[in-house]
Parts: structure tokens; sequence; C-alpha cells
């Protein structure tokens, strides 16, 4: 029999992104390769305890046909004979929502829904895990992304796994979403082992925001200078993309500036946005060098409404 690792998860939509995804934490080896299902025009699932991965593909085309959330939900465990064991959430690109939860499935299990997302979770500390996902993501101001992490965060302080902490993954799609407007599939990122799977997954989420996501330019554009700018400069000599800092942010500091984006594919934002968001965002980023150069820039864009 495979293995039943612990999980907890949301599926959710934002109607005016026109976004719904998938975050899931478990106690479980690259939980994003089993547990989130996603497709622009149909919906999004989650398929987890003993999970049936037939869920996903098959949970999609019924919403493609126009079932509802609850209708796939009944379909999926009415066909399934090992149902009592499985949990599933499901919302559909309609804004309907269900969840069911086997009656074997393994204490703490349970599931919430609300206007747009339901969680669920198995084998959890208590039930305070998911209703602290449910209200932090009801609570938290930001885009979709944001509010899934944060979710996870927050059941993951309540109690989280019963069993510990392992990977976690984030999966977003909106139409032409992906890479070059290629396909949905507009946020994909995964942590498959790691002590603190979370933590990590915002990390790389960060990094993949900054590199892939696009947002609205600034209104006004703020200078770079004073402090913030001889830090900036220090950060980069660091990060080995400047020779030294000369007291102000001049053309030697943004070819430096200019060789640090493009190292790191960040070819989506001009110099005079990045200046703005290392101004923005400086005070609020952690770390030191490149890592701190990479927080302020997220930090600094944070504010602006997605493109």
């Amino acid at each position: 029999m495979p293995p039943r690792p612990s999980t907890f998860s949301i599926v959710a939509r934002d109607p005016e992104q026109d976004a719904i995804g998938v975050a899931v934490q478990s106690k479980f080896v690259s939980v994003g390769s089993v547990v989130p299902f996603a497709s622009a025009n149909a919906g999004a699932i989650a398929t987890q305890s003993f999970a049936n991965v037939a869920y996903g593909p098959d949970g999609l085309d019924l919403l493609r046909e126009g079932r509802s959330a609850s209708e796939v939900v009944e379909a999926l465990t009415d066909a399934d004979d090992q149902a009592p064991e499985r949990q599933v959430g499901v919302v559909g690109r309609d804004g309907s929502v269900a969840a069911f939860t086997g009656a074997d499935c393994f204490e703490f299990a349970g599931d919430i829904q609300g206007e747009n997302y339901t969680v669920q979770g198995n084998i959890l500390e208590n039930r305070a895990t998911i209703e602290a996902m449910a209200d932090t993501y009801e609570s938290t101001v930001g885009g979709l992304p944001e509010r899934l992490i944060a979710a996870l965060q927050a059941g993951n302080e309540a109690g989280g796994d019963a069993r510990g902490e392992q990977s976690a993954a984030l999966y977003v799609v909106k139409p032409d979403g992906g890479y070059d407007a290629g396909n949905d599939r507009w946020i994909d990122v995964r942590v498959d082992d790691h002590e603190s799977p979370i933590d990590e997954l915002e990390r790389v989420f960060r990094v993949y925001d900054v590199t892939l996501l696009e947002r609205e330019p600034p209104d006004t554009f703020r200078e770079l200078d004073g402090e913030t700018a001889e830090a900036v400069t220090e950060a980069l000599v660091k990060a080995g993309f400047a020779e030294g800092a000369s007291g102000e942010f001049g053309e030697d500091e943004r070819a430096a500036l200019a060789d640090f984006r493009d190292a790191n594919n960040f070819e989506n934002h001009d110099l005079d946005t990045l200046a703005d968001a290392l101004a923005r965002g400086w005070d609020d980023a952690e770390g030191s060098g490149e890592t701190r150069l990479v927080n302020a820039i997220w930090h600094g864009i944070a504010g602006r409404e997605r493109a």
C-alpha cells in the first residue's frame, strides 16, 4: 500500500485576476507532483490522503463539461471504492466550491469552505490548522499567490502536520499566464525536500515573481540615492557586479545594476524600475549581497498590481 502522507492544502480562485490554483504542504517528498491539478478553462483540484491522482485530470474534464464542484466531487468519489480513505478539494472556474473528507482518513482530518476557496487536511495536529488557513486566506491583503502562501504559513503555525514537514508547492493558472503567454501555467513553484518547505517555497516564489511575473509600472519613480544608494552599491560589489562604491548611484553603478539584472534574468524590468524597487524595498529586505538585492526588489514591487 502506498504511504499516507499527512497533508494540508488550499484551493482558491481570484475572479479579478482570473486565476485559480492550489498551495499545499506535506510530510511527503515532492507533494507538488501528486496533489495539485489546475487548468484555466476548468478549475483547480487538490487530491490527497492516499491520493487518487486520477481525481485531477478526471475532475478537470468534468469541470470543463460544465459540472459544478459538488457534482465533480460526487462523481469522483461515487466511482471510487476507496473513497472513504480519500480527501479532495475542488474549486471550479465558475466559482463553485466543494470538498470531501472520507470517514477513514486519519485524524485529524477535515475541510472548510468559503467564498471561492476550500481548505482541507489530514493527519493534522488539530482542527485549528485548517481554521487558521481559512481565516488567514480571508484576511490577507494581496494577490492570490501571497494569500495562498500566507494560508500555508498560518496552518503550519497553528499545528500543521502531525508527522512534520517535508515538501510544499504552489501551482496557479490563468489564461495565457505562462512563459511568453504560451500556456496557462502562471505560477509553478515546488520545494520537494526541505526542513522548512513553506519558508523555502516563499523564498523561491519571490525569485520567480521578480523574474517571470509582470507588474504595473509605478506612478512615479523614486530616486536611488543617499545611504540606500551606498548600501545597494556595496551589495553589488559584494555580489561581484561592481568594483567599488563612489558615494552616488551614477553611470558605473547603473551599469553594474544592468549586469546584475541580466545575470539574474530580470529583463522584464528596466533599470529605472529596478532602481525604484530597490529604493522602496531596501529597508524591508533581509540578507546581504545578491540575496538582499533580490529581496529588496521584491519588496519594492510587491505593492503594485500584477499585470
